[in-house]
């Protein structure tokens, strides 16, 4: 231990691996979607009127949040060796004094008030009056301590940039101190990859499907059907970033969730805050190009995918609904972006076996949860009890896409746009399979979150696609 008696800690980026200003700003909206516009007031009074004001209105559960273990080895470290330790932090006092309660490692807390934003110099100036000048070692992260660290007798940056660490460094040399570096900066490439979800754009592929199935050919569909698929594919990543952000609370409660790039702290929050609504931006860029009515699908997408994260995924059944009507959206749009009416088969096909995978989603969370000796899936209107109810509308719903393909199968439109329309019932008896497979797997604790994903990475699965791919091609052909 340095010779210094106290160890001063922050909150945010230090202790813990997210911010609490944003944290609790996102439970709320996740709670009132008209939070933004409600605390408008607040921050035209400034930021600790902000931080107070949200403080006031969340119950933050200290235990699920992302905490350094390098700098919770520090504070026991300090603490068996005789030494204090406080907890100083720009978030709100009440904020400070649950995590602080929680944790049960500091002997002093001191956050900010509804007229006082303990940040930056007013922090220091603070240190130096209830400290004293040289009596105390400081744990920081960001550009914010540069001003705290002169008057330290010890250093230590936590998940720091270089510019910051390098700063701190010039500051230990003047002043002749011990620097450490703990951690590494945070939000990696493959954090961030992880975050956008790029395998997610797989499902993106669906904007091809009337493309494929009207047989249109030409290089100025599909010209205009990719530009589509990069502006799903970023409104996609957005809605999930958001999406992460407003489920931060229920995902830090998941096995595999919690894991995420924001929910773990992989990623700052702050950063996807501001990451989430540039994509949005981009994507509409691009939607713009495709044409005026894409445009319109794809508003309506983004508003669906919305509303579902902030209140349809939390009503059992609507949710399911929900999740199958986006994924019909990506169908509807790639046929508005080539200017081809979709066919009535092809929408009734999507919507019931669009809900069977859906209902298969929520049917892997329910096993989660049973695993997991949990009464319920989080921030979800599920109870496990449900699952064989939820387990049968899945097959239910599966096997009527199956019936809605075999008619398609004898429909004018596959006889005019098929040599040998016949071979396209081995398609049915494949789905047929399929589906059913689908959900023992899932009811065997098997399944991904996300079966789609899972169908990608399955070997049945992807024998069962070649093979539809097979039989469609035959049915070209004239035998």
């Amino acid at each position: 231990m340095n010779s210094t008696h106290w160890l001063v800690v922050d909150l945010d980026g230090t202790l813990i691996r997210t911010d609490m200003l944003f944290e609790t700003f996102w439970l709320r909206s996740s709670q009132d979607w008209t939070t933004p516009f409600r605390l408008l007031p607040d921050l035209l009074k400034g930021r600790a009127a902000l931080k107070d004001r949200l403080a006031g209105q969340v119950e933050v559960d200290p235990a699920a949040l992302p905490y350094n273990p390098e700098v919770i080895e520090l504070l026991e470290r300090w603490r068996a060796a005789g030494g204090r330790t406080a907890l100083v932090t720009a978030s709100s006092q009440r904020i400070a004094d649950r995590i602080a309660a929680h944790l049960g490692l500091f002997d002093e807390v001191h956050g900010s008030s509804a007229v006082e934003n303990l940040k930056g110099p007013r922090k220091a100036a603070f240190l130096d009056r209830h400290f004293g000048k040289g009596g105390y070692a400081y744990v920081g992260d960001s550009r914010a301590d540069l001003g705290v660290w002169p008057s330290a007798t010890a250093i230590y940056t936590v998940d720091s940039r270089p510019s910051v660490r390098r700063a701190a460094e010039d500051i230990a040399a003047r002043n002749q101190v011990e620097i450490r570096h703990l951690g590494a900066p945070r939000g990696s490439l493959r954090a961030w990859m992880k975050l956008l979800r790029p395998h997610q754009w797989l499902k993106n592929i669906l904007i091809f499907v009337t493309l494929l199935i009207a047989h249109q050919f030409e290089w100025h569909a599909f010209g205009l059907a990719l530009l589509a698929f990069i502006s799903f594919c970023l409104v996609a990543s957005s809605a999930y970033i958001n999406n992460d952000l407003l489920d931060l609370a229920a995902d830090r409660v998941h096995p595999r969730k919690r894991k995420r790039p924001l929910a773990s702290g992989a990623v700052p929050i702050e950063l996807g805050t501001v990451v989430w609504p540039l994509l949005l931006l981009a994507g509409v860029g691009f939607a713009l190009l495709v044409g005026v009515k894409f445009f319109a699908v794809m508003a309506v997408y983004y508003v669906t995918t919305t509303a579902y994260s902030l209140r349809l995924k939390r009503f059992m059944v609507i949710d399911i609904f929900v999740l199958s009507l986006l994924y019909t959206l990506r169908i509807l749009a790639g046929a508005v972006a080539i200017g081809v009416m979709p066919s009535i088969w092809l929408m009734a096909f999507s919507m019931f076996f669009f809900f069977s995978l859906a209902a298969v989603k929520r049917q892997a969370e329910l096993v989660d949860a049973i695993k997991t000796n949990r009464s319920e899936v989080a921030g979800r209107g599920y109870l496990v009890e449900d699952m064989p109810i939820i387990s049968m509308m899945g097959l239910a719903s599966g096997y009527v896409s199956v019936l809605v393909m075999v008619l398609y199968t004898n429909s004018p439109e596959v006889r005019a746009l098929y040599a040998s329309p016949r071979i396209l019932w081995g398609i049915s008896g494949v789905l047929l399979c399929w589906i059913t497979y689908m959900v023992m797997k899932t009811n065997r604790g098997e399944m991904h979150d996300d079966p789609v994903i899972f169908a990608t990475r399955d070997t049945m699965s992807r024998i069962g696609g070649l093979l539809v791919v097979c039989l469609c091609v035959l049915a070209g052909v004239n035998w």
